[in-house]
């Protein structure tokens, strides 16, 4: 019985592998095949330029090569962004000005205040609408309204200001990525605060349950899973604050400078590098937030 059982268990798994990660697996396979095609027509003009001054000739196998090896292509490679990846992240010490894992952290730090500083001003704004007329009549229009203002013009102007009056280093960043991760927060937190329907309200009623009680026993919990749902979307967005952050200052240290050294140096593979290291982050704490929505919701008794 216990070898059948074994068996039925390892059968269920390569099963459940084969669904999950095979999809995944041949999505990836085909955007990288791409990706080394797209680096062909990328940079081979380089190589037509030294191929017409020195009068040689190359064979499209050795163009294809060509193409895959530049030290500054157009495109990198996808073995060369690997590559310095891994000489980045891993061949690097934690504290070396070249560590993707020093500049990672710098960006992280500012991330996960301003998450921390647009969450808390986002719930509070939601329960705020939820039970007031005249926040929902008055708040909310401006809370969209701001979100039309593109961030690269306003970062530039919330660093000066900040800077006039001896503010500067993570709080301009975290103030910035606070102002992308609340908006979402907001939206999800008052849609969830809303989606009990008018049964369950007059219920708490006849009970005589007061307001506060019925936002801790009925609107709280059913907003956990809209609310969790935002915050992935806000902790994206964060980051992508904290980075955009660090683009007007010319700063020397976080994901965005290694951008702008990059493009300073025409180091497109520095810059891809440290594209997908932030992609990396950012699907990292999507993955913690949803690891930890899992186990909120499951000890609230929500299936998940």
């Amino acid at each position: 019985m216990p070898i059948v059982c074994a068996t039925g268990c390892g059968r269920g798994i390569k099963t459940m592998f084969k669904r999950s990660a095979l999809p995944v697996l041949t999505v990836l396979g085909v955007i990288i095949a791409l990706w080394y095609a797209a680096c062909v027509p990328m940079n081979s003009a380089w190589t037509a330029q030294q191929l017409a001054r020195s009068g040689a000739t190359m064979t499209v196998t050795e163009t294809v090569g060509a193409a895959w090896s530049q030290d500054r292509p157009r495109l990198p490679a996808p073995h060369q962004v690997a590559v310095e990846l891994w000489d980045t992240v891993v061949m690097k010490k934690i504290t070396s000005k070249r560590s993707l894992v020093y500049h990672g952290w710098i960006t992280l730090s500012a991330t996960l205040l301003g998450f921390a500083i647009g969450t808390s001003l986002g719930i509070l704004l939601a329960v705020g609408i939820v039970h007031s007329r005249a926040m929902d009549m008055s708040v909310m229009p401006w809370a969209i309204v701001s979100q039309t203002i593109p961030i690269i013009a306003i970062a530039p102007m919330i660093i000066v200001v900040l800077y006039s009056i001896g503010v500067q280093g993570m709080i301009p960043k975290a103030i910035i990525s606070a102002y992308l991760s609340f908006f979402p927060v907001v939206v999800g937190m008052a849609k969830g605060l809303r989606s009990p329907d008018a049964m369950q309200l007059d219920l708490l009623r006849t009970y005589y349950a007061s307001d506060a009680q019925g936002f801790w026993k009925l609107r709280l919990p059913a907003s956990m899973p809209y609310l969790f749902a935002s915050l992935k979307i806000a902790v994206a967005a964060s980051l992508v604050g904290a980075i955009v952050g660090e683009l007007p200052t010319g700063a020397v240290r976080g994901l965005g400078a290694r951008l702008l050294a990059g493009s300073y140096y025409g180091q497109t593979v520095q810059i891809w590098s440290a594209l997908f290291a932030a992609a990396i982050l950012a699907a990292c704490l999507v993955a913690i937030i949803g690891l930890i929505e899992k186990v909120a919701l499951r000890r609230m008794g929500m299936r998940q």
